[in-house]
Order: C-alpha cells, then sequence, then structure tokens
C-alpha cells in the first residue's frame, strides 16, 4: 500500500468509467520502474530524456511517438514506462501508453496491475478505450495494456479497427502525449505497421549486443521516420558522478 508521503506523488486522475490500479511501490522497485521510486538517483537519465524528447515534440507540434528496438530483450518498455512516468511529473501534461506489442506486451505488468481486458479486446470486441484504459494511479499517467492473443499480430495491426482505435486515441488525447509501445523492428513487421502511427520515433539499442550492421539496418527501417534519437539500454558503464556547488 502506499503511505501518505507517497500519496502526494502518486496521486489519481479521475478518468470516467476508466478503472484506477493500485500502486505497489515493491513492485516497481522488483520492476525497476526507478521513476516511480523516491530518490533513486538513476531517474536523473530518464529527467534528461524526457527533456530533449519534449523539446522535439513541442517545437514540430506532435503529441504521439513511438518507441521501439532493434531486437528483443533490449528494454523498450523499461524505457517506455519510465520515460511515460517521467513526462507525466510535469504540471498538467497528461500521458497515456499504449501496449501495442501484441506478441508480448508487458507494460501492464510492469507497473503490476491487475485487468482482464486491454488493446486487444477493443480490435476482437466490442469495446471502448473506456472499458479497458486503466488509471495507473500515478497522477497524470493512463495505460492502454495490452493481451496476448492467438489470432495473427499482423492482420490486427493492420486491421481497420486497429486504425479506428488509434484514431480515437489521438482524439482523446489530443491535448495530452501519446506514447506507443511496439515491438521489435526485426521480430515482426508490427512495429512498421504502427509506425507510421505515430508523429515519431524513439529506438532503444542494447549496448553490448546490437551490432553495427543492426544499427544500420535500423536506421535504413526508420529512415521515412522522424527519428526522436537513440537510446543505449544495459550499458555497463558506471553512471557518471559530477559536483556541483
Amino acid at each position: 500500500m502506499i503511505n501518505s508521503t507517497q500519496k502526494q506523488r502518486f496521486g489519481s486522475i479521475k478518468y470516467i468509467k476508466t478503472q484506477t490500479g493500485i500502486i505497489d511501490p515493491n513492485v516497481l522497485r522488483n520492476n525497476r520502474v526507478i521513476m516511480g521510486l523516491e530518490n533513486d538517483p538513476r531517474a536523473d537519465i530518464f529527467r534528461v530524456l524526457r527533456t530533449n524528447v519534449l523539446k522535439q515534440l513541442r517545437h514540430n507540434n506532435w503529441n504521439s511517438f513511438a518507441i521501439t528496438s532493434a531486437t528483443p530483450d533490449a528494454g523498450k518498455t523499461f524505457i517506455s514506462v519510465n520515460l511515460a512516468i517521467a513526462i507525466a511529473m510535469e504540471e498538467d501534461q497528461n500521458v497515456l501508453i499504449v501496449d501495442a506489442d501484441l506478441s508480448r506486451p508487458s507494460v501492464g505488468q510492469y507497473f503490476g496491475l491487475q485487468y482482464d481486458l486491454g488493446l486487444i479486446d477493443c480490435l476482437t470486441r466490442d469495446l471502448s478505450l473506456y472499458d479497458t484504459c486503466i488509471n495507473t494511479g500515478i497522477e497524470r499517467l493512463a495505460v492502454l495494456p495490452g493481451r496476448n492473443s492467438d489470432k495473427n499480430s499482423s492482420e490486427l495491426a493492420s486491421s481497420r479497427k486497429m486504425l479506428n482505435l488509434i484514431k480515437e486515441i489521438k482524439t482523446r488525447y489530443e491535448s495530452g502525449i501519446i506514447i506507443f509501445d511496439l515491438p521489435p523492428l526485426f521480430a515482426a513487421d508490427n512495429a512498421l505497421l504502427l509506425m507510421s502511427h505515430a508523429d515519431a520515433t524513439l529506438l532503444v539499442i542494447e549496448d553490448g549486443k546490437n551490432t553495427s550492421d543492426e544499427l544500420q539496418q535500423s536506421m535504413y527501417i526508420l529512415e521515412e521516420t522522424n527519428l526522436l534519437g537513440l537510446v543505449l539500454n544495459k550499458s555497463r558503464q558506471p553512471l557518471p558522478t559530477y559536483q556541483y556547488g
């Protein structure tokens, strides 16, 4: 449960019909959701990333971007979740993170949320965003979680229902920031199918694993997108320390 001090940080927004999750700080800690923890020195990295991303979004009048990686297990969802919280910490900045990885959805698990419905149910059943979105319990942050499906993910990603759902998301969150957590580029074509619906893309690279050829191929795939930048994840280098004052 959240104590009185943490309640000041983990407030709740009242979304009509939208269920509200209960945040457990221990779950966040175990899942490395460092932006949800008090006084974690690693959080400054995401604050810097937030500043760089928001600067580009605002300069270009964009409000949505996708996060993907070259290969699986690079940590794209780890980046998506922490960056979403960092952006939501800005005053009057609502954020919706959409788990659009139809094959391996994990955004909801990062937050420790309990849910029976998700994005897949909007595509296969007559359900709306209000039926499936979750107010995370972190102020100004909502999640459209993902669930596994036995249906072909490529066909779902390219379906008319997906297109209509993305249009609905953009309409309802016109004044907020929308983050699409996509599958890896080399794992399936879903990322390519969905990427065109976002204003820009952020690419996550795994330090020590992704080769220069993979990076070059990723840049070629993203050639026609608005690339916000590259995020080097799982770096073996120690965090830099600076003295000021």
